[in-house]
């Protein structure tokens, strides 16, 4: 840190009411007792002054001179040196700027009062300097953990990216290892799915955001996927509106659309898919139904909450995530993603 910031640091943090009440505190009785022990008409103006001279300079040259706090192993000069700019300043103000005034005995301008002024110097800028200093490392670390914490997170929510497409790809292609033993034609057009689904998803595990409506085609390639073998396998109701023109973390539906496929007609359920999206002034709602009962948020699972951390990371905390029994209908499930329109904060990476 330069000196200058240092010492607009220290001005900063003297003015915070912490430390200007106390500060107050102490000098109020001093310029007190300046004006009830002294005649001189400018005692009190001095009092103020060599208050105001102690509290700015002490604090600032012991930072600048110790911004890492009192360390021995650099010998005993800057102690020297913070030592003498303390009795320069209270001898500057406190004997020479009356004589050069012609002004009268004082109470701050005594012998035994100037020792004691530049001990108050010494002393009370080593405590004042040193918690400033304290109080911006303290700062910093927190700042670094944040950061730290935040780079974690980014990390944990790639690697569980990184896993999910493997899992979906390995499922897949499963299937397609029985349809090609019982239907080729089926086969031939899940890998030609399969490999349109790859290509969509190689492309966005990287990328920052994409537009909603590349995530709406990768969510309709999916459940196409699903279809070939059996078209009746449960019918999907997509958006016929115009899809707002925002941007969206990748891959943010996939992992909502398994779990509708899974929990849904993989389960047993038949019935309807509905995809709905529509925006409400700077607010993009997306709802997902599937038929079956909501029981609730499974013990160990990493789909949900990796999206919630998704959201929270790429939005600030402006987006959420609901799963709730449909309404008006408990034997549908109901996902309600609330997103903002202006999409992701910028160089966020979800």
């Amino acid at each position: 840190m330069s000196e200058a910031s240092i010492v607009r640091s220290t001005v900063r943090a003297l003015l915070e009411p912490r430390r200007l009440i106390p500060v107050t505190i102490v000098c109020a009785p001093l310029v007190f007792a300046q004006g009830s022990y002294s005649r001189d008409p400018l005692a009190i103006p001095l009092g103020v002054t060599m208050c105001l001279f102690f509290v700015l300079i002490a604090p600032v040259s012991y930072r600048v001179l110790f911004p890492d706090g009192i360390e021995f192993s650099h010998g005993a000069v800057r102690l020297v040196l913070y030592a003498t700019i303390g009795a320069g300043v209270v001898l500057s103000v406190g004997a020479a700027v009356p004589k050069i005034l012609d002004m009268g005995p004082t109470f701050l301008t005594a012998r035994s009062s100037l020792a004691v002024c530049t001990a108050m110097f010494l002393v009370g800028g080593w405590g004042l300097g040193r918690d400033i200093g304290f109080e911006e490392t303290l700062a910093r670390a927190r700042a670094r953990t944040a950061v730290l914490e935040r780079e974690a997170g980014l990390a944990q929510l790639l690697a569980l990216r990184s896993h999910l497409d493997p899992h979906f790809l390995f499922n897949t292609l499963n299937a397609i290892a029985e349809w090609c033993r019982e239907d080729g034609a089926v086969a031939e057009a899940a890998v030609l799915q399969l490999s349109a689904i790859l290509r969509t998803v190689l492309s966005g595990v990287r990328a920052a955001s994409w537009p909603l409506e590349k995530e709406l085609e990768l969510v309709r390639t999916l459940f196409s996927l699903h279809l070939l073998r059996d078209p009746a396998f449960f019918n999907f109701v997509e958006p016929k509106d115009a899809l707002p023109r925002c941007l969206v973390p990748p891959l943010l539906l996939l992992p909502l659309a398994e779990n509708a496929v899974k929990h849904g007609p993989g389960a047993g359920h038949r019935g309807e898919i509905r995809l709905e999206i529509s925006q409400e002034g700077e607010t993009v709602r997306i709802v997902l139904e599937n038929p079956g009962v909501y029981r609730g948020p499974r013990q160990g699972s990493e789909g949900l909450p990796t999206i919630e951390k998704r959201l929270a990371l790429a939005y600030g905390g402006k987006a959420s995530l609901q799963i709730s029994p449909a309404p008006g209908d408990p034997e549908r499930t109901r996902v309600h993603l609330t997103l903002p329109a202006a999409g992701p904060l910028p160089g966020v990476m979800t």
